[in-house]
């Protein structure tokens, strides 16, 4: 049967299910799901654990034997199945429908799929697990960018605490859809708030906290045509031990995202429908700042340089000769509108 993760706390308050399936791609939402599971499984004695992860050549025989023997060490167990690629096979699909038929007493059992596209709801063994009688089916759906500002405010509540509108969208702007990073500036505000209305400054100050520099403030900086501060922030991450794949990976979508946009206002697109149509979205607060980077240079332009990051990605692998922080260096530059000395 479905049950709807706003109802799992209350549900798992009561007596537990076999078989409990979590469901989705939205990795902290996920988590926490499995987490209460597992939580609740332990204070009603389920003391004893075993893991399963069921990717390529795994032996499905062993669901078999799980199910089949006795605990040796404790009266309540736990077996948690993970299927990565959500796709059992028909070995998997045969042991799960076997395991739903006689689900073992004592014995519960966990699994952890990805979001399972049309095709596959309709299989036998995914129907079984949505609808079967034994089983909770917990699907977890992503938070969209129109429902980010809500969650957050959510999750302050949880938290015991109380944020203006202005510093709610400053937190959506700055994690951009990611609630793992949502989730931690929440719990640097938790220390920093210390029971206070939280404002836009609160915000700004945690952000402050977390780190002398971090790759959002660079790609502002990149954004307002800072060359100079660009380059001391990039200098900055590189001191505090920031990964440079890492850099290379967000200047690349920053850089796929200006293209992108350069491209489709070159075509007649308005800006405004241009950014609302962005994957992810341009947020309102810093649409003045991509809006100033495009005027910086053509489309082509910034897909030579996405072109120069992508280099930078090899190097950094090994992949490619040449030192990846000097490159770096020169690409934050150039993006930043700096011109720069053939050979330099």
């Amino acid at each position: 049967m479905k049950l709807a993760p706003a109802q799992l706390g209350k549900h798992l308050q009561g007596a537990l299910a076999p078989v409990y399936v979590v469901c989705g791609d939205e990795a902290l939402l996920c988590q926490e799901a499995t987490d209460a599971i597992r939580s609740a499984s332990r204070a009603q004695g389920f003391t004893e654990r075993e893991v399963f992860h069921a990717e390529a050549n795994f032996d499905w025989g062993m669901l078999y034997e799980a199910g089949a023997s006795l605990s040796l060490f404790a009266e309540k167990r736990v077996i948690e199945l993970r299927i990565p690629n959500g796709k059992p096979g028909d070995k998997g699909a045969a042991a799960i429908l076997e395991y739903l038929g006689r689900p073992p007493e004592d014995t519960l059992l966990l699994i952890s799929l990805p979001k399972l596209d049309g095709s596959a709801q309709k299989t036998k063994w995914a129907k079984a697990l949505i609808d079967g009688p034994h089983c909770q089916f917990v699907q977890i759906w992503p938070v969209d960018a129109n429902g980010l500002p809500q969650w957050i405010r959510q999750r302050l509540a949880q938290s015991g605490m109380n944020a203006s509108a202005e510093a709610i969208d400053l937190i959506a702007a700055r994690v951009e859809g990611n609630l793992l990073a949502a989730a931690q500036e929440i719990e640097k505000l938790k220390l920093l708030a210390d029971g206070q209305q939280i404002d836009a400054g609160t915000v700004q100050a945690a952000v402050a906290d977390s780190a002398r520099y971090d790759v959002f403030g660079l790609i502002d900086a990149i954004l307002n045509g800072e060359a100079a501060h660009a380059l001391r922030m990039l200098d900055g991450l590189r001191g505090e031990g920031q990964e440079s794949l890492f850099i290379v990976v967000m200047l690349a979508r920053e850089l796929r995202q200006l293209a992108n946009i350069a491209y489709q206002h070159g075509q007649g697109v308005p800006l405004d429908k241009a950014f609302a149509s962005a994957r992810p979205p341009v947020w309102d607060k810093r649409r003045p700042l991509v809006s100033k980077a495009l005027q910086r240079h053509t489309p082509a332009r910034w897909n030579a340089l996405l072109m120069d990051a992508q280099q930078i990605d090899a190097q950094v692998k090994g992949q490619a000769p040449g030192d990846p922080w000097a490159s770096l260096s020169r690409l934050v530059l150039m993006m930043a509108g700096q011109r720069l000395k053939l050979g330099a």
